[in-house]
């Protein structure tokens, strides 16, 4: 599967439409050129992976009581350091970000999370390396 975005549910954007399909042609074209015997070279690239859900600071009832702060809204991706803005509260206190490592928020403030009481996912930037990759002909 693959999916592409960020976009509102139920919308169909037309750049988010050419980028799902610029990926699956690449990935066919991978496929096509592994199935004719080309040797792939040994590669390292960064990758994202998650370390854990955050939820929105709560009262004692469950509710919500601050927002994403404006400064880390739309920076998916993006570094978030410690004493970085995080959230926001309703009276207009900040509340930092408070971590030992810098962390990678993703899905930052999406709709879709709320119900799940998710506001962004930290993830921590990684290396992997892959080895050579070609088909081996029996």
């Amino acid at each position: 599967g693959v999916e592409v975005g960020p976009q509102p549910q139920g919308v169909a954007r037309a750049d988010v439409l050419d980028k799902m399909r610029k990926i699956v042609k690449h990935g066919l074209d991978f496929v096509q050129l592994f199935n004719e015997g080309k040797e792939f070279p040994p590669c390292t690239i960064e990758v994202f992976k998650i370390m854990e859900k955050v939820d929105y600071p709560r009262n004692k009832n469950g509710e919500i009581i601050a927002i994403i702060h404006p400064k880390l809204q739309d920076q998916d991706w993006q570094p978030l350091k410690n004493g970085d803005p995080q959230f926001l509260t309703l009276d207009g206190e900040v509340i930092p970000y408070q971590g030992d490592c810098t962390v990678y928020p993703t899905f930052i403030n999406e709709a879709a999370y709320y119900e799940k009481k998710q506001a962004f996912v930290k993830t921590e930037k990684i290396k992997l390396t892959a080895k050579h990759l070609r088909l081996s002909v029996s």
